[in-house]
């Protein structure tokens, strides 16, 4: 089931990543130059509105894609570098520092 993401920007006093990491960073300026919407635009219809469990957001899933193929590293490792780098939990969509995993490497 896909729910669009939310146009709020809520930042949090001690936790919000845009303003935690440094602009001057690849991965910060990567995630400011692709226009994410095209992605939403494209796969939003291949979701179910009322049926199957919540789906990831799709920019998380996309970014995680293309990280794993600029580092060329397998699901698993990809996942685990996204859990330890508020730089690819930035690009990824993310506005918070969260401790959790994204989802499941298999």
């Amino acid at each position: 089931m896909y729910k669009s993401p939310s146009k709020v920007h809520q930042s949090s006093l001690f936790w919000d990543l845009e303003t935690m990491l440094s602009p001057e960073n690849s991965l910060y300026k990567l995630a400011n130059l692709i226009d994410w919407n095209v992605f939403e635009q494209s796969f939003t219809p291949l979701y179910s509105k009322d049926t199957g469990r919540m789906a990831k957001p799709i920019r998380l899933m996309v970014g995680l894609l293309i990280l794993k193929h600029l580092r060329d590293v397998s699901d698993e490792s990809v996942v685990e570098q996204f859990s330890e780098n508020a730089y690819s939990r930035y690009f990824c969509g993310l506005e918070a520092f969260q401790t959790n995993s994204p989802c499941v490497p298999t």
